[in-house]
């Protein structure tokens, strides 16, 4: 979905997370009351549906103009058992008509689907939150399976929330009775009757999402109309009952915007259209050599689509086989990528290692998960980055580049295309599962605001001999970025050997010298450290003595808890590091001007051990390895003490 933002950019004055109070105006015998943001967590069995109603929520939000950031949480097994606590999925939504940063910390709305979904995340509620609750399924079978004695529906215990009791099965299934379905098929449709309930609730638009329903069951109407049908059900049931009294109304964001068309996108959405761009930039034919798995297998399925740009994807049967088919790639003269998770960067690890000797441009993506081993499939991590660093055998550095939001992942390709062509190394981009499958809104760029990644390629010799004779050196290196050319297999006269035993400076021959070996060895090493990256930007208003230093997925979360210290006037500041390896020039000495540096990471304290390692910079660890980003509040409350203390 995309839509048309005319006003100038203007930022909120301070707290992402901060309650509004709401005004209300009547309509006919419903209120309606106006929202500055809403936060609606939908919550069911795995096959309940829950991640398309939160798509579809979703898209019709952005298209209406609200800002947004959502959270999928899918379960770690493939299938666990229904009803189950391991079996719930959910999907938050935080939308808003101002700039937010995080999909929320507690939800303002939960849909439960069944006992099991309750019970997984009415903890996360604050008091006073509207739960709606499928009653058809809280049987005594459902709801002893995930440890309910009694019904919480009538025991007292959820006294503190306002409960909204819907038997949406049966609802939906009297709703399609003249469908030629059966009782089981037709049951299928109530998260449809609830998307149309939600809908109903927050004014959003309907026509999107017909419209989608129609395309996705084109060769099966019947089930396209009884979805429809029991959308248009939810709605009118949310205007009919005496149950729901009011509705709720969250204006578009205009003013947190610059002009221009915006659609809502994924992180790994938003990193597929990167590659395709930074393809397009560098005028090279974009080759991803990949083997499944979960986050990052959204990017393979994206890029195949796109062989009209020239896009061509492998793939393999393996994780080796991927990465060596697009190192392979590279030789030949494509923009190659191969992207996987940190199972699969272990994998990897040796013919990166191939890479780094070979010095040819390559992009491994990267998109972390909770670990170690098989760990946690669908959670999100970030504790990959010291294998990013140092996770092959002898001295072989590489370039680390890390998106912070989703959209952000767009940029980060194409950062991350630029170092490895003009640097001829390979890259890692550093992106999480909370970014792969999180989405926010996202201004698509004009094509002249691209950078110019063109290449040239190496055409004849480079070097001459002390005889005159001109030959072709293929690791004679430019004096500005130490990079090697770029020979294309074919190209008369370019003939030179690779593999991955020590080359000889200049010639690229076999070479067993010790002196040759520590020349290469500091050359490589000397090319990442003088890539140019921009300086650290520091964002410190009131002069704080304490610093906040975070990279990735931490931004949200991070600069939402500033925003509600400054706004409750406390002094803080704050950097986001993009460039991991090297680090920018100028963060020592940004390091070294604040008493304190917190550093929050979703592991066990990696970038606070380099910042440590290289600046002797005492900086303090804030760690969560839960499988779940940080939240806002969270992050304020330590950062509070860190001030404090």
């Amino acid at each position: 979905m995309t839509s048309q933002v005319s006003s100038p950019a203007e930022q909120t004055d301070g707290a992402d997370e901060t309650v509004v109070g709401a005004q209300r105006k009547p309509v006919g015998t419903k209120d309606v009351r106006r929202l500055d943001r809403v936060i609606i967590r939908f919550a069911g069995d795995s096959g309940d549906g829950m991640q398309l109603t939160g798509d579809r929520f979703t898209s019709e939000t952005a298209s209406f103009g609200n800002d947004l950031s959502t959270l999928p949480n899918f379960p770690a097994e493939i299938r666990a058992p229904a009803g189950t606590l391991p079996g719930v999925s959910s999907f938050q939504l935080h939308f808003a008509d101002h700039d937010i940063l995080t999909p929320g910390d507690a939800p303002n709305v939960l849909v439960a689907m069944n006992p099991a979904a309750l019970k997984a995340n009415v903890g996360d509620l604050p008091r006073g939150a509207e739960i709606i609750v499928n009653t058809d399924e809280f049987t005594k079978r459902a709801m002893q399976k995930v440890g309910y004695d009694t019904s919480p529906l009538e025991d007292g215990s959820l006294d503190g929330y306002r409960l909204h009791p819907v038997p949406l099965t049966t609802l939906t299934v009297e709703a399609l009775k003249e469908f030629d379905l059966s009782r089981k098929e037709a049951e299928r449709s109530k998260n449809m009757f609830a998307l149309g309930l939600l809908s109903w609730m927050y004014h959003r638009p309907t026509e999107g999402t017909e419209k989608f329903l129609k395309s996705k069951f084109a060769k099966k109407p019947d089930i396209a109309e009884a979805n429809i049908a029991a959308y248009r059900a939810g709605w009118n049931f949310g205007e009919t009952t005496e149950d729901f009294a009011v509705s709720y109304e969250v204006a578009p964001a205009a003013t947190a915007f610059p002009p221009g068309t915006y659609r809502n996108i994924s992180g790994n959405l938003s990193l597929a259209y990167g590659l395709i761009a930074a393809s397009g930039q560098a005028d090279l034919p974009l080759f991803l050599g990949s083997y499944p798995i979960t986050p990052a297998s959204d990017i393979l399925h994206e890029l195949s689509r796109h062989k009209n740009f020239g896009v061509r994807t492998f793939q393999a049967e393996d994780e080796i086989a991927g990465i060596g088919a697009a190192l392979g790639a590279a030789f030949g003269g494509s923009l190659a990528v191969t992207t996987t998770s940190g199972p699969g960067v272990a994998l990897k690890s040796e013919t990166i290692g191939l890479a780094v000797s070979l010095e040819l441009p390559l992009l491994v993506v990267d998109i972390q998960r909770g670990g170690p081993s098989t760990g946690l499939p669908t959670k999100t991590e970030q504790a990959d980055l010291l294998q990013a660093m140092y996770g092959r055998n002898g001295e072989a550095p590489v370039p680390v580049v890390a998106p912070r939001t989703p959209a952000d992942c767009f940029d980060a390709a194409l950062e991350a295309a630029r170092i490895a062509l003009t640097y001829r190394t390979p890259v890692f981009l550093l992106s999480d599962g909370y970014l792969a499958n999180g989405s926010e809104p996202w201004r698509i760029p004009e094509t002249d605001e691209l950078p110019d990644l063109a290449v040239r390629f190496a055409q004849g010799p480079n070097h001459t001999l002390d005889d005159g004779t001109e030959v072709f050196w293929p690791y004679k290196r430019d004096p500005h970025t130490l990079a090697r050319p770029w020979a294309v297999p074919g190209t008369p006269g370019l003939e030179h050997r690779i593999g991955g035993i020590e080359k000889q400076d200049g010639t690229g021959n076999i070479s067993y010298d010790p002196a040759n070996h520590d020349f290469m060895v500091r050359t490589r090493q000397a090319k990442v450290d003088g890539i140019a990256v921009p300086d650290l930007e520091v964002d410190d208003p009131d002069g704080a003595r304490t610093l906040v230093l975070g990279w990735g997925s931490t931004y949200g979360p991070i600069t939402a808890a500033v925003r509600r210290l400054r706004t409750a006037g406390e002094p803080v500041a704050q950097a986001h590091l993009r460039h991991l390896n090297p680090f920018p020039a100028n963060l020592g000495a940004v390091l070294k001007r604040y008493d304190k540096v917190v550093v929050p990471e979703m592991n066990l304290g990696q970038l606070a051990t380099l910042i440590r390692a290289k600046y002797l910079v005492d900086a303090q660890s804030y760690n969560q390895v839960n499988g779940m980003p940080f939240k806002a509040e969270q992050l304020a409350t330590v950062l509070k003490e860190a001030i404090d203390g």
